[in-house]
Order: structure tokens, then C-alpha cells, then sequence
């Protein structure tokens, strides 16, 4: 039997009008402790996100969008949180903020592979 990890993943949402309060999901973070893993996989419905709002800024969403995949990269585009340990860049970036890209709940579960489990995650709840 494949030995299998404890992970945890928070969808990444995208709130266009705060006042109304819908939402769709864009991206899925994950976290894996044991392989000291991060990652961030997102994908924007351009047609989506204009449906709920037609003023939408479809480029800095998915600017925003783009940063979260680089805090889970490290590296230049983390930014100042390059340093930090993969756990602590998933607590930054589930922890909840008030704006048009925001993070879901996070959720548990058990994975052989922390990579393929963004790709299935992300084919999952946001394609």
C-alpha cells in the first residue's frame, strides 16, 4: 500500500461584487506538512467573472491570482514571504481577507502525491 499524507487545500474565490456576496471558484491552494509542500494552481473564467460583474478588472484579478501562485512558488515572487517556510506562506494566504480574490475554507484529506493532487483538485471544483 502506497503511504499516503495528510494534506490540506483552501479553494481560491473570486468575489467580483463584495456586496452581493456571489462567488466562483478560481484556484485551489494546497498544503502538505510531511513534504513540506505548497502549491497554488489557479484558473479565471474571464465570461464568469464579467456575468456577475461587467466592470469587472479582469486584469487585476488575474494579477491577483497570479500573486498567490507565486507566494506558494517562493522564490523573487514571493516577495517578502520568500524566506518563509511553505507552512507559513499557506497560513498567509488562507487567512481571511476582505477583497475580490479571497480564500475559501480549508479542507483535509489524504494524498500519495501532493502535485497531481492540485491538478485533480483544480479539474475538481474550479474547471
Amino acid at each position: 500500500m502506497t503511504k499516503r499524507d495528510v494534506f490540506e487545500y483552501a479553494l481560491v474565490r473570486v468575489v467580483p461584487r463584495m456586496e452581493r456576496g456571489e462567488c466562483f471558484n478560481a484556484g485551489v491552494i494546497v498544503y502538505c506538512r510531511a513534504k513540506s509542500y505548497v502549491a497554488a494552481r489557479t484558473h479565471l473564467d474571464e465570461v464568469r467573472l464579467l456575468a456577475l460583474d461587467p466592470q469587472a478588472d479582469v486584469a487585476g484579478v488575474r494579477a491577483a491570482l497570479r500573486a498567490v501562485e507565486g507566494l506558494c512558488a517562493g522564490g523573487e515572487s514571493a516577495g517578502q514571504a520568500a524566506g518563509d517556510e511553505p507552512g507559513r506562506r499557506f497560513r498567509w494566504l488562507i487567512a481571511p481577507r476582505s477583497t475580490v480574490v479571497q480564500p475559501g475554507p480549508v479542507h483535509t484529506g489524504l494524498t500519495a502525491d501532493p502535485e497531481a493532487e492540485v491538478e485533480r483538485l483544480l479539474d475538481l471544483l474550479v474547471r
